[in-house]
């Protein structure tokens, strides 16, 4: 795990371009994300300078310098800078020497692998073998070409774009926004997804002319690197991918999809155990991570490392439970017990740690429990994945269930009824808008849009009303046959790369802990998608087959408890006198007027609704983590 970084054509159109600044600028970019990689720097420059590579070390396999990066290929036509694992390389190698292409690797590294398969292979082709997560930079010197590729399902971040004219590049993008004559101007029109949904999703960023490249996608550009030489190719598809497996669905029994699940799980593992460091999981006692370290254990001689934290707060609690399932498997197990004003305190580190606004809450205990894996191991392994994958979350089952009655009703009677209610025609109130969104619907898809999309008061928080198109607004109505997998495939399109795994990988990055999530691996994601609906959920309980591995491991009666979520109580903490203050000096009228980005009357009239009403909406959480980072960016007004 580490950080790329890097630009091209430096100083072409940059009047802050002077004959040393290149060489300034890439250790400006490699120093802004030295948590991504603490243990080595480099730098490459091609000969003219038209092409430069920054790179930071999180050392995992092959901690010598001949697993050192920027890297040269034996040839040295290409060149790398790689940020994340192949867990398969070892089987590539074996390819490049049983045929001849390799006779000898320097080192033991992956890196070394990939590049020498994209040489001999073709960046595309070699791409296309890898299992792993990354978001990589490689160079042809021959033909002046830039690739940039991020992985399938989006767990490693790459963001692009122009500064000054010239082509950039990076793991983070505060590495961008410390480039000389980077201007922070905030790109107002996605503003309208971000207080919908709590996060900027790909393509998009914060700024204006900062892209992120979408996940399974490779971005060529040429010299002189220049805008209108970009071109961006899917190399794998998540939606032909869960088309592909509803249109041939698995045959075998229930049974027998657990076995393959299983056995596919365990291979997925086993490869992701792999490092020249110490490894464990995360335990939250759910379903997701009790399977992962069950799975681990049975494969471990030894004990795993499982880490879980607990909150004093027992309606957030499930560190007793994780304690238990740990017992029972036979991990090592440390817990850690934090107080409200541990999570507090983390709260000003959020907007350095995501370096766009960014709002899940429960970013906070992620990095908590990050934060305590890394004193005793390098790599911790997660559950994520299970719920989107295999039909998990409660709010499908609710979906499904309004879907099935408002269907039963003409759209030519439910729609002019439905922008009554919304209009107003029972007041103001929310769960009248609500109502009247949900039966103007067309689909389960659009329902589960609209649950997102409340009150028309949050498309008011911004003074610029967005129209961007994304993955929710954009999916096509019955793209696969049944209503609940248009629904996962809605998630793993977006809210899974562009909210969980961000949280996931800039939580653990900031103590510069890699995170590996098994139930991803591409195998895995294959199969998930080719089982019919009745193996995943019956009634209101879902990821029936992955519940079936992993009582083969805990027994039933363990796992068979109301999940209380890996969350913090922030509507509570925002009641408090110390938090409240905190909150209203972001969101002070003048200081809103005078930033000229959020309409202060209506932030206002959502904070009130809050305080006085005690009406919650989480645009609030929005609100003041999109202020946050405002007051720590000093950005210049769009």
């Amino acid at each position: 795990m580490c950080g790329i970084a890097g630009f091209c054509s430096w100083g072409r159109d940059n009047p802050h371009a002077d004959a040393d600044s290149w060489e300034r600028n890439i250790r400006k970019m490699n120093e802004r994300m030295k948590h991504r990689g603490p243990d080595a720097s480099g730098i490459w420059a091609s000969p003219d300078r038209s092409v430069v590579f920054g790179h930071r070390r999180l050392a995992i396999v092959d901690l010598t310098e001949t697993g050192a990066q920027p890297m040269v290929s034996h040839s040295g036509r290409y060149v790398i800078a790689f940020n994340g694992e192949i867990y398969n390389y070892k089987e590539i190698a074996k390819k490049l020497l049983a045929e001849g292409k390799v006779t000898a690797f320097r080192g033991s590294s992956d890196t070394e692998v990939l590049l020498e398969a994209a040489e001999h292979y073709g960046v595309k082709a070699a791409i296309s073998m890898c299992k792993g997560m990354f978001g990589i930079a490689l160079y042809d010197q021959k033909e002046e070409t830039l690739y940039l590729v991020r992985d399938r399902v989006g767990e490693k971040p790459l963001y692009y774009g122009f500064v000054r004219g010239s082509f950039v590049f990076a793991s983070d993008l505060g590495s961008i926004s410390v480039l000389d004559g980077f201007e922070k101007q905030i790109n107002t029109e996605v503003l309208d997804i971000y207080f919908t949904h709590g996060y900027i999703p790909a393509p998009y960023s914060i700024y204006r002319n900062i892209k992120k490249l979408k996940p399974g996608c490779i971005l060529t550009i040429r010299a002189p690197f220049a805008r209108d030489g970009i071109g961006i190719e899917a190399y794998w598809s998540m939606k032909e991918t869960a088309k592909k497996g509803q249109n041939n669905l698995f045959k075998g029994s229930r049974k027998e999809a657990a076995d393959e699940l299983e056995r596919l799980l365990k291979r997925s593992i086993a490869g992701q155990m792999m490092a020249d460091v110490p490894v464990g999981a995360f335990l939250s006692a759910g379903i997701d991570s009790s399977t992962v370290v069950a799975l681990m254990q049975s494969l471990h001689a030894g004990k795993v490392k499982s880490f879980t934290i607990g909150m004093e707060d027992k309606n957030y609690n499930e560190a007793d439970a994780a304690k238990k399932i740990a017992a029972h498997l036979g991990t090592d197990h440390t817990e850690l017990y934090i107080t409200e004003d541990d999570a507090k305190a983390v709260i000003p580190q959020l907007a350095e740690m995501f370096s766009e606004p960014f709002a899940d809450s429960s970013q906070i205990p992620t990095y908590l429990v990050s934060r305590m894996s890394r004193e005793h191991v390098t790599v911790s392994l997660s559950g994520d994945g299970g719920d989107e994958l295999f039909c998990g979350y409660t709010s499908y089952v609710s979906t499904i269930r309004v879907w099935d009655k408002i269907r039963k009703i003409p759209y030519f009677i439910r729609r002019p009824a439905g922008k009554l209610l919304a209009g107003g025609l029972f007041g103001k109130a929310d769960a009248w808008q609500i109502r009247g969104n949900l039966l103007q619907a067309r689909d389960a898809c659009e329902v589960y849009q609209m649950s997102y999309e409340t009150n028309p008061l949050n498309h008011k928080i911004a003074l610029v009303r967005g129209n961007l198109p994304y993955y929710y607004t954009d999916y096509e109505a019955d793209y696969l046959p049944e209503q609940n997998h248009n629904i996962m495939l809605m998630d793993m399109l977006m809210y899974h790369p562009d909210d969980i795994l961000v949280k996931v990988d800039r939580t653990a990055m900031a103590v510069s802990l890699e995170t590996r999530v098994p139930m991803l691996d591409k195998d895995v994601v294959e199969f998930a998608w080719s089982l019919p609906v009745e193996y995943e959920r019956q009634g209101e309980t879902g990821k029936l087959v992955l519940r079936d591995v992993l009582y083969r491991y805990v027994p039933k009666e363990m796992m068979e408890r109301p999940k209380k979520g890996f969350s913090i109580p922030v509507q509570k903490w925002l009641k408090e006198p110390s938090m409240r203050a905190w909150a209203e000096s972001l969101i002070d009228r003048k200081l809103l007027a005078e930033q000229g980005i959020l309409d202060p009357e209506v932030v206002w009239s959502i904070w009130q609704d809050f305080q006085e009403r005690d009406q919650w909406r989480q645009q609030i959480w929005f609100i003041l983590m999109f202020q946050e980072w405002m007051m720590k960016q000093y950005l210049v007004t769009p």
